[in-house]
């Protein structure tokens, strides 16, 4: 019973998947399949980049690079080389993880507002080479064989198992963010974010520290840029590697709780919610990341801990099931 309630905080979030996860088949209907296939994705991105930002403090204005990289590499072996989705899923995975190491490995010696411009400098540098790669397509990218998914029962039977494979994926990365936080791996990483030269003489190897977590942070959004690509049934270069997706990914995280598990959910529910408003609304479409750009900046101002930090510090009891 103790053992339970030592991972409460865990249940809620995931019964805000599962609830994802059922919600389409309750509802027959595709377009919930869509809407909801769309919250998981962000839910599984922001709960990724929260193990660099939310646990060690860095923050990342390119963490999307590892979506279009992994999504490039996925797409490359599942379209030419014949790989099946979970293959190439495994493959995107590892690519964008060994990025992330030897990535790490040079940038993380970087602190503040330097690492953050370097990260900017490593998306566009990426999007430019893939741009000027012929195996990758070059600016044309690469377009799926609709071969391929008779594999799996038709176009119509791909789609629905790549939702229930992004509800698995979503799953992944909250348990993956839970359990780093509550390690003594996590410890060291919350230590490095409140000062990195106490941790360091307190024992914590913060260069090694830093770069398993950029790379535990980079693996479920290579996976999930293969998914998506494979989905759309196409990949280009400015889809692959969006530069204000990493900035709405920040957003995400700090609106609803940087260093939380529940917080990146929290955050991408109401982002994504927002987003769908402002994108349809006549007034807002043109300036959407104009209004993402204010609100980061008010959350920074008046709720730097975001909306889960914000409760738990107000009411105490509230510690123990909003981790």
């Amino acid at each position: 019973m103790k053992k339970w309630q030592n991972h409460l905080g865990i249940i809620i979030p995931l019964l805000v998947v599962a609830g994802l996860t059922i919600w389409p088949t309750l509802a027959d209907s595709i377009s919930a399949r869509e809407t909801a296939f769309t919250i998981l994705k962000a839910v599984a991105l922001a709960s990724s980049l929260n193990i660099l930002l939310g646990y060690t403090g860095y923050v990342s204005f390119g963490h999307i690079v590892f979506y279009g990289f992994g999504g490039y590499i996925g797409l490359y072996f599942l379209n030419e080389q014949g790989w099946s989705i979970w293959a190439s899923l495994l493959i995107a995975g590892a690519s964008a993880g060994a990025l992330a190491f030897f990535l790490g490995k040079a940038i993380l010696r970087l602190r503040g507002g330097y690492f953050a411009l370097a990260t900017i400098g490593i998306n566009e540098a990426m999007k430019a080479l893939i741009n000027n790669l012929d195996i990758f397509g070059g600016a044309i990218g690469i377009t799926l064989n609709f071969k391929v998914y008779k594999e799996y029962g038709g176009a119509a039977a791909a789609l629905n198992m790549a939702f229930y494979i992004m509800a698995g994926l979503a799953l992944a990365a909250i348990i993956m963010s839970y359990f780093i936080r509550i390690s003594k791996f996590g410890l060291g990483l919350l230590a490095i974010r409140e000062n990195e030269d106490a941790a360091e003489v307190m024992g914590v190897v913060a260069p090694n520290a830093k770069t398993w977590a950029y790379v535990l942070s980079a693996i479920i959004p290579g996976m999930i840029g293969v998914l998506f690509f494979f989905k759309n049934g196409n990949v280009e270069p400015h889809s692959a590697f969006p530069l204000h997706a990493s900035i709405e990914l920040l957003v995400m995280v700090m609106l609803g709780g940087q260093g939380t598990v529940l917080g990146p959910i929290l955050g991408a529910f109401a982002y994504q919610g927002m987003r769908g408003y402002l994108v349809t609304n006549e007034f807002f479409k043109d300036i959407q990341l104009s209004v993402s750009g204010a609100i980061l900046l008010l959350i920074i101002l008046f709720i730097p801990a975001g909306a889960i930090g914000w409760l738990r510090k107000r009411f105490a009891p509230l510690r123990r099931v909003l981790p």
